[in-house]
């Protein structure tokens, strides 16, 4: 009589475009899930753009640098360009399964290579395509269209689409797509804590005000980081002395800084922090965090700060409401909202929102992310642990 199959480790192949070394959210969740992957009896490997040629081995797994183009205006950003190189390390790899993180570029992989060569293959929609489209200046019915399209596509390439919130989901199931599945992202929730608030730090962000704003985002287009610097404005023509301190690099940050010399606003641009042990310390001694983005599918700085006992104000247009929930506010895309929002939040007691800020995240640890992911790709966890493939020299 033969018993239960055991579970195999499964070559899970990840390909991303649009990672830089100061690249924030979509960088923190490759990494968390490769270290996931492994940690449960499997064999990731990640396929990313850079400047050069790399092959490595790492606590995420196996992570091959193909060379790529810059995109233009972008800050950076680069894309797996050479179709026939990445589809030769493909065959090489032989993965079991392929998750890509890039809907347009990249979505041959699933539609060409995959189906030909019989992988399951996950899709994961970090972004909303018409929630992206209407940042650039799309008219929403015509964003609406075009994201239509890219998402019968994209729904027809993949096995699977997995979305990370119900918002994010909504345009899949506007289309009829019945292959979407929703996996939350997760936060680190021993290195983010409240612990980690100190009132020197603040007291040096804030330069002598009296709250102390932080924005963690990237400073492109679609992330509004302007909306920021217009609640700010609006706080300080209130009489309400606030700062605001601004971390994260982009194509935006000289015509910001520009404009906060200008208008003397009191902000603090701290560029890129790679150490995130920095970063954590941050969070938590701020007052707030904001999030402007209207086209955010979860917002992990967001959630960041929300570990760190930190409320969070965020754009209503995005899909943070749903993350935040009762810990924080949200706003429409304008600047009195957002000072409105902040000064509802702030009315209130500190220790009990930063306790609710906590309490909210606690329900949002890795674990529960990764084992979502894994059920994606129908991997359950390997009973038996396999070398990674070896390195190319």
């Amino acid at each position: 009589m033969r018993g239960p199959a055991i579970p195999r480790p499964l070559r899970i192949v990840r390909l991303a475009n649009f990672v830089t070394p100061t690249s924030g959210g979509l960088r923190t969740a490759l990494e968390q899930l490769g270290r996931g992957y492994l940690a449960a009896g499997h064999e990731p490997v990640l396929i990313v753009p850079g400047d050069v040629e790399s092959d490595r081995l790492t606590d995420q797994g196996r992570i091959i640098t193909l060379p790529g183009p810059v995109l233009p205006a972008t800050g950076g950003y680069r894309v797996l360009a050479d179709r026939r190189r990445v589809r030769r390390i493909l065959e090489e790899l032989a993965p079991d399964r392929i998750e890509v993180s890039d809907r347009t570029t990249l979505r041959w992989t699933g539609g060409e290579w995959a189906r030909r060569a019989r992988v399951p293959s996950v899709m994961v929609s970090h972004e909303t395509a018409d929630g992206v489209l209407r940042t650039w200046g799309v008219p929403p019915a015509a964003a609406a269209r075009a994201a239509d399209r890219l998402n019968r596509r994209t729904a027809w390439a993949y096995s699977r689409i997995v979305c990370t919130t119900e918002w994010a989901e909504r345009e899949f199931v506007r289309i009829g797509a019945r292959n979407v599945l929703r996996a939350p992202l997760g936060v680190d929730l021993d290195r983010c804590r409240p612990g980690r608030r100190s009132t020197v730090l603040r007291a040096k962000h804030a330069d002598g005000e009296r709250v102390l704003l932080l924005m963690c985002s990237r400073l492109s287009v679609e992330k509004r980081p302007g909306t920021a610097l217009d609640a700010l404005a609006h706080l300080r023509g209130q009489g309400v002395r606030a700062a605001l301190a601004v971390a994260g690099e982009g194509p935006l940050r000289v015509a910001l800084e520009r404009r906060a010399r200008e208008e003397r606003l009191p902000v603090r641009f701290l560029g890129h922090i790679d150490d995130r042990e920095t970063l954590a310390d941050l969070q938590a001694s701020a007052d707030l965090c904001l999030a402007p983005g209207p086209a955010e599918t979860f917002g992990l700085s967001a959630l960041e700060a929300l570990a760190c006992g930190t409320p969070v104000v965020a754009s209503a247009s995005s899909a943070l409401p749903e993350v935040i929930g009762d810990a924080g506010a949200c706003a429409t895309d304008d600047p009195a909202s957002f000072a409105e929002a902040v000064r509802s939040v702030l009315d209130g007691p500190e220790s009990p929102r930063r306790a609710a800020a906590r309490a909210r995240a606690e329900l949002f640890g890795w674990d529960r992310s990764i084992a979502a992911f894994l059920d994606a790709h129908d991997a359950a966890p390997a009973t038996i642990r396999v070398p990674p493939q070896g390195v190319r020299t």
